[in-house]
């Protein structure tokens, strides 16, 4: 930059605000870098790869709707239903991602994950942190909801977890089983809907 500035007699003025919009964007760099480092995405894909022709459900008008994110702003929750194999996984994260390049905190995890982290956050300094993290987050993606049965302790964890982020994170679940069999998985009907 020095060199540049000599070269171009650029002013003192103008040779400050090129080192400042510089540092200003390593910084914005290093912020992104961290906050995908924290997000723990099982993969880097973005909304860009995702093949929309490929879905019969979603139009693109809904699919830009999601992508502009006013969604997390409002503090609305997302629940993406299909069979294995559609994209709801590539989806999250790829909201997920564009959520971070917009300057907010995201957390991936699935549901396996979470649970073994709600089960160990008061005896492992690791799922403490970890749980910190979910709770401080605007945005936290729960993949595979339901991809196996919880007990009753498990499911009033979670239940927990979700009341604790109401009002103050944005969800996006995933799930190949529909809301009605979630009371089965969970044990317990009333949990099930509380937690929706």
């Amino acid at each position: 930059l020095l060199e540049k500035a000599e070269k171009d007699n650029v002013t003192y003025a103008a040779f400050l605000m090129d080192i400042l919009s510089y540092e200003q964007k390593k910084r914005e760099e290093k912020q992104i870098e961290k906050r995908l480092k924290w997000a723990t995405f099982p993969y880097y894909k973005t909304l860009e790869q995702f093949d929309l022709n490929e879905q019969q459900s979603m139009s693109k008008k809904e699919f830009n709707k999601l992508k502009e994110l006013l969604w997390i702003e409002q503090l609305y929750n997302i629940i993406l239903l299909g069979p294995p194999g559609v994209g709801k996984t590539h989806l999250a994260v790829g909201l997920g991602i564009q959520a971070i390049h917009q300057g907010y905190k995201v957390i991936f995890t699935s549901m396996g994950e979470l649970i073994h982290t709600l089960k160990t956050e008061e005896i492992t300094r690791k799922s403490q942190t970890r749980m910190k993290r979910i709770r401080k987050a605007d945005l936290v993606v729960i993949d595979d909801l339901m991809f196996m049965a919880i007990n009753q302790d498990e499911a009033n964890l979670f239940f927990h977890l979700i009341n604790d982020l109401y009002n103050t994170s944005s969800i996006i679940l995933t799930s190949n089983k529909a809301p009605k069999e979630w009371g089965e998985l969970l044990g317990d009907p009333a949990i099930t809907t509380a937690i929706l």
